[in-house]
């Protein structure tokens, strides 16, 4: 039982940091004028967040701890505003 466990959260854990990369990686090629166009925080705010999320994800790989559950937070928001209105 323990195992199934175990797999279960390392799967969900290298789900979520896949999810926080993307959005990093996402803000690393968008270019600033797409920041503005949306009305969000400016791309070095978003840089900051996205660059501690997955900072954090891989000191801390449990996938239901307090700071990577916001960091995955953060990064849906993120994929939401600035791929969503692509």
């Amino acid at each position: 039982m323990f195992e199934v466990q175990s797999s279960l959260s390392l799967a969900l854990s290298l789900v979520l940091f896949g999810v926080k990369i993307a959005a990093l990686v996402d803000c690393v090629a968008r270019d600033n004028s797409k920041f503005v166009q949306v009305g969000t925080m400016p791309r070095r705010s978003w840089l900051i967040i996205l660059g501690l999320t997955v900072a954090v994800h891989a000191v801390t790989w449990d996938p239901l701890g307090i700071l990577n559950l916001i960091g995955t937070v953060a990064a849906l928001v993120y994929l939401a505003l600035l791929r969503g209105s692509a």
